[in-house]
């Protein structure tokens, strides 16, 4: 995930993701294309034009209007996020990334399914937004992988999360 400084994904649930770098927009596409997976929440789907390409696009969402698109688009209605996981396993994928929103990430991290976070910090407040994870209760650990510089502002944190 991307992060302003002061810790917001986003300003609101339909603002698009147009605020963070270039460098982290070509992280993200490079590793989501690794994995050929990204999981993310209707609401953050709807922020992108098109499906993103060369990735299955997993939407998780109670909202009935969502259809699949074979190959780009798989839509999980009502299911938990060990449905998603094991359905995505049979159909081949051994790794999926997390796109967000807010609720999507804490509901994987509550149900103690996200192996490593990576968040890109960006030169930004927002005061106002969403946090990393909306609407949930926990309290994790995490253990540094690595961190660097991804351009001359923004800075790339990779954490293993200890459960």
């Amino acid at each position: 995930m991307a992060a302003t400084a002061d810790g917001k994904i986003a300003k609101n649930s339909g603002h698009f993701p147009d605020w963070t770098s270039r460098e982290d927009k070509k992280f993200f596409a490079r590793e989501s294309k690794k994995a050929g997976v990204v999981i993310m929440g209707g609401k953050t789907f709807d922020t992108f034009p098109a499906p993103l390409k060369g990735r299955l696009n997993a939407i998780v969402t109670i909202d009935k209007g969502y259809k699949d698109i074979p190959g780009k688009v798989k839509v999980y209605y009502k299911k938990s996020p060990k449905y998603i996981l094991k359905d995505l396993k049979k159909m081949g994928y051994k790794k999926a990334i997390l796109g967000g929103g807010a609720f999507i990430n804490g509901l994987f991290l509550k149900n103690k399914l996200v192996d490593e976070m990576i968040i890109i910090i960006a030169p930004k407040f927002f005061g106002r937004g969403l946090c990393l994870t909306e609407g949930f209760d926990f309290d994790y650990n995490l253990k540094i992988i690595e961190t660097y510089k991804i351009n001359k502002d923004s800075v790339l944190l990779h954490y293993k999360i200890l459960y």
